[in-house]
């Protein structure tokens, strides 16, 4: 079985294949792998790097041949107060309550943090994710963020310069813009190519208080062929510049 974006005569490790396959997270191909529940080439194999050749190795989980998954593309409108995770210790809403049950494994691209809304992609496709967050492809990201100050050319430039917080990271986004403003907020578009953790929240935390506006309801679709297409190209674009400013 030939996974696309990988080379099939290269060996990879049991629950990266798993993966890779579409079948569950890497994590939880560890998990299914240490309990006895997975069978390579016929038998139980307890390391997760265990290597497997994709295009002929027999995976089996409690029994089931494995193949190859239908890709799926998702775009959700994450509302806040919503984790982004498959399932919460604390027994908090996930991304998962908007999804169809009888989807097969899918799992976010990044994350937005409880606080956060906006797009957030869902896929079973992990290579197409890690290239989507990959740094090298310098993909953009745009935000739109309302803070609870009037923004003046001060701040703007301060957000450009970048901001040591308060556990040494040094933060830093593309680009900057006041998009509106109001007698007591103003509404800016920020954009990265790449994402630390709370990475947006973590600057204006330095510089200022930060309160999202209103927020919709949660709602999901599939990307179009022609979204995806997109996305696609301006990874490959992005890749190309970034490899000529390097030479």
């Amino acid at each position: 079985m030939k996974v696309s974006g990988t080379n099939p005569s290269r060996n990879v490790g049991l629950a990266r294949a798993l993966s890779k396959l579409g079948h569950c997270s890497r994590s939880e191909g560890v998990e299914l792998i240490h309990a006895g529940r997975v069978r390579l080439n016929g038998a139980v194999r307890r390391d997760p790097e265990a290597p497997v050749r994709l295009e002929s190795g027999q995976i089996e989980v409690d029994g089931r041949p494995i193949g190859k998954a239908a890709r799926i593309y998702l775009a959700l409108n994450k509302p806040r107060g919503v984790v982004t995770t498959a399932s919460d210790e604390k027994g908090r809403r996930t991304v998962y309550e908007f999804l169809d049950s009888t989807l097969p494994w899918i799992a976010s691209v990044g994350r937005l943090d409880k606080a956060s809304e906006g797009l957030l992609l869902l896929t079973n496709d992990s290579e197409w994710a890690g290239h989507i967050l990959a740094p090298a492809s310098h993909l953009d990201k745009t935000y739109h963020v309302q803070i609870d100050r009037v923004a003046d050319a001060k701040l703007v430039q301060s957000i450009e310069r970048g901001v040591k917080t308060a556990e040494g990271d040094f933060l830093r986004v593309n680009s900057v813009r006041i998009l509106r403003g109001g007698e007591r907020n103003t509404w800016l578009e920020i954009g990265l190519d790449e994402g630390r953790n709370r990475h947006i929240r973590r600057i204006l935390e330095s510089l200022g208080p930060l309160l999202l506006g209103q927020l919709a309801k949660g709602k999901v679709r599939s990307l179009t062929r022609e979204e995806k297409g997109a996305l696609d190209r301006a990874m490959h674009i992005e890749s190309k510049k970034a490899r000529s400013k390097s030479l």
